[in-house]
């Protein structure tokens, strides 16, 4: 079930980042983040009503406040890669960073020791992702790079703190996190005061909605399984954007999307075995 929950994030979130990036060559990155973050305010204060949070600790709140500091630093800089740059070479380089970070911290800090079969999905799930991403772009090879690996911190960040917050306290981190991406992001959205038209802001908070989705359903995946496992099955989300562009783009793949797609699917499979 975890590992379902965990690939259920990975599919939020490529639809997110999907989407996001369309919107942000369209109205300006910061409202489009904005918009995304009250979007997913909304989801997620909806669903914590569903779910049982016995013992909602401060503590818990602090960690989900960090992970949503992190959510609003990778947004801003994803969409801002994603607005001039190459989906391609943004989206990877985020998810890169993203997995590669909280696996050195998950083994490191908190003493997690996968097993071998799900080292082996760890190991090859790192170039899949590059792979999946790397097709033909009409922009510079470079373009939008530097803000793909800040947006990696981010994501980082809003990883690991999320997953150390207690299952007592359900979905209320969630949250508490969307709050505090909102407050990150406020002070450029006013220094800018960007325009944005009416017609895309209900799209923007839509992409919003299912990147709360996406860290809901990683949320309960870490409760059920190693914080390894689930950051990086959670992190193919790069392969979503490469199937959507084909079939609503109309894109054609790669030698190399092709070899990470596979390698990615085998990166899934050690790591339901493991």
């Amino acid at each position: 079930m975890g590992t379902l929950l965990a690939l259920a994030s990975a599919i939020s979130y490529g639809v997110s980042d999907f989407a996001g990036g369309l919107l942000s060559r369209r109205a300006s990155f910061a409202a489009v983040a904005f918009a995304g973050q009250v979007g997913g305010l909304g989801l997620a204060a909806l669903l914590a009503a569903f779910v049982a949070a016995p013992d909602v600790a401060v503590g818990d709140l602090g960690w989900g406040a960090l992970s949503g500091m992190g959510t609003g630093i990778g947004m801003l800089f994803l969409f801002r890669g994603l607005a001039s740059g190459s989906m391609s070479v943004v989206v990877p380089m985020s998810a890169v960073g993203g997995v590669a970070l909280p696996v050195v911290a998950g083994v490191t800090f908190l003493g997690e020791r996968p097993s071998l079969v799900a080292w082996l999905g760890v190991i090859l799930a790192l170039p899949a992702l590059w792979l999946v991403g790397r097709g033909t772009s009409t922009t510079s090879p470079t373009s939008g790079a530097a803000d793909g690996l800040v947006a990696s911190v981010g994501i980082a960040i809003q990883y690991l703190a999320l997953a150390q917050a207690s299952p007592g306290a359900g979905l209320w981190p969630v949250v508490t996190g969307r709050v505090a991406a909102i407050l990150v992001i406020l002070p450029l959205l006013l220094a800018t005061r960007p325009r944005m038209r009416r017609r895309l802001a209900l799209p923007a908070a839509a992409t919003g909605a299912a990147a709360a989705l996406a860290l809901v359903c990683y949320l309960l995946a870490t409760r059920l399984q190693l914080v390894v496992i689930a950051v990086v099955l959670s992190s193919l989300y790069p392969a979503i954007p490469v199937l959507l562009g084909i079939t609503v783009l109309h894109e054609r793949l790669s030698r190399r999307q092709v070899t990470g797609l596979a390698a990615a699917t085998v990166a899934v499979l050690l790591l339901a075995l493991g």
